[in-house]
């Protein structure tokens, strides 16, 4: 049951689900263990669902590995499975806004962001995925060097184990389920413990589809789970959205079995202004580069690089910006920052708080006290420091939260240097109305996206993923379509 209100939140209550979705089919699970979702705002439960155990897990590999092996998706011309997911995005669409209200209910997202990004890109991306795919050479034939033609048939990879997070859940899945789709994969999808709600909407659009039984399963469950599904021997490829800490234990499984993998992991990005920007710009476009989802994104760009000679101008405008924020009650159309997705997020992303101060970084605005006027959810004010050097934690580690860090530099040189001095890559910014010094500056930061006076843009017909700890492969565009794809090389002798 889903009640509107003007000032509070929407208050999502469903009942609890008793069910998994294993092959197409709604089973009994084989265990009793249930896993509470708990509203971020109330710290009250709104539903519960089963937690897939081991035996759930084996069932779920043998039904895609039968359907991969011996059933017809896998088979059928691409033009066929594109249809299938055109179909999905239409359907899509008449539950987008329950998906955008369910998600802030599950994770804290504003309702302002669930509607604009959480729900209604997936949909988008559904449909972008389908051109690319219409658009895929699948079958192409290359002069061979050595006299025979050479024709490279692209083949789906086989059984992939899609594991999930939690901080843009509907998003995170539809980019890996889509491509896999595609390519004529079968998928198990393992959606996070704190949100596993939206997830069996997906399931329930899917069932509305009639795919073939095993095409797709979807197991909610802990790291536990997502680590039998990741070592399980029937699994081909697994694609797995989360943090670095997880992605090197996910390597590490798939590399001890030659299986392969695909990891978009952390960020710690770095939005590189330079000294003819201006700051009211500037600090606009960080309430979105850096803030978005409450911080809780791993393209958040929170290491903010200004020019020493304007350092107090930028500091000023994005101090006047984070104290304009309104933070509070998701459901509320004019709030900007929800809370923490865990009491156990806002507990860590204070303590970096705390932890920043002691390092002798400059409090500008915000804190780790309570934000005012709030007396439960778990909340973190927005907060801003400056006089960062760039070796301290909060400029280091992701903290996935709320958190700007300001670091001086001296020129473009050190600029870029700063940049690139992070174990990460995944995504950053370049503010200048100068788009040529930008370019320049772009070819020189190490990371996988950028965006040149806006925050990176996911677009699906670009390449997305991150470089050193930030990842191993591409989701999205071409490249993310062969992530899910075998290349198979035929060469033709003439007839004997």
């Amino acid at each position: 049951m889903i009640r509107g209100c003007r000032e509070r939140c929407y208050e999502v209550t469903m009942p609890a689900r008793h069910q998994l979705f294993i092959g197409g089919d709604w089973v009994a699970p084989a265990g009793a263990e249930m896993i509470e979702v708990i509203s971020p705002h109330t710290e009250q439960p709104i539903s519960a669902v089963p937690a897939a155990s081991p035996a759930d897990v084996d069932r779920a590999v043998a039904a895609a590995r039968a359907a991969f092996d011996h059933g017809p998706w896998p088979c059928l011309d691409p033009s066929e499975r594109i249809a299938v997911v055109r179909r999905l995005a239409a359907r899509y669409e008449t539950r987008r806004e329950e998906i955008a209200e369910l998600i802030t209910a599950e994770m804290g997202a504003p309702i302002t962001f669930s509607r604009s990004a959480q729900a209604r890109l997936p949909g988008a991306l559904i449909s972008a995925f389908a051109d690319l795919a219409t658009e895929h050479p699948w079958d192409e034939t290359r002069p061979g060097l050595l006299g025979a033609d050479v024709t490279v048939r692209r083949e789906p990879v086989g059984v992939v184990a899609a594991i999930v997070p939690w901080n843009m859940p509907m998003f995170t899945t539809v980019v890996k389920l889509i491509p896999a789709l595609l390519a004529g994969c079968t998928v198990v999808l393992k959606p996070a413990p704190e949100t596993p709600l939206d997830a069996y909407i997906l399931a329930e659009l899917l069932t509305e589809l009639e795919l073939p039984p095993g095409v797709v399963s979807i197991l909610p469950g802990d790291r536990e789970t997502g680590s039998y599904l990741v070592a399980h021997p029937g699994v081909d490829k697994v694609s797995f959205t989360g943090s670095t800490a997880a992605g090197r234990q996910v390597a590490a499984a798939c590399g001890a079995a030659l299986r392969k993998v695909s990891l978009e992991l952390g960020g710690k990005s770095a939005a590189v202004v330079l000294d003819d920007a201006d700051p009211e710009a500037v600090a606009a476009g960080i309430a979105v580069a850096g803030l978005m989802n409450g911080g809780q994104a791993c393209v958040a760009q929170t290491r903010i690089l200004l020019p020493r000679n304007r350092f107090h101008e930028f500091v000023d405008a994005l101090a006047d910006m984070v104290d304009s924020l309104v933070v509070g009650d998701p459901g509320n159309p004019a709030t900007q920052v929800g809370p923490m997705v865990a009491e156990r997020q806002q507990r860590r992303v204070r303590e970096y708080i705390d932890k920043g101060r002691h390092e002798g970084a400059r409090l500008v605005a915000g804190g780790s006290d309570l934000p005012s006027g709030i007396d439960r959810g778990w909340y973190v004010r927005p907060t801003l420091f400056a006089d960062v050097d760039n070796s301290m934690c909060i400029a280091q580690e992701e903290i996935f939260g709320p958190v700007l860090c300001a670091i001086p530099y001296r020129d473009d040189d050190e600029a870029i240097e700063l940049a690139n001095a992070s174990d990460y890559g995944l995504s950053g910014s370049i503010w200048t109305p100068d788009i040529d010094r930008a370019t320049a500056v772009s070819h020189r930061i190490r990371s996988g996206t950028l965006g040149i006076n806006q925050p990176y843009s996911m677009d699906p017909a670009a390449p997305f993923g991150g470089v050193k700890a930030s990842g191993i492969g591409r989701e999205f565009g071409r490249e993310g379509l062969d992530s899910f794809i075998e290349t198979k090389s035929i060469s033709t002798a003439p007839s004997l």
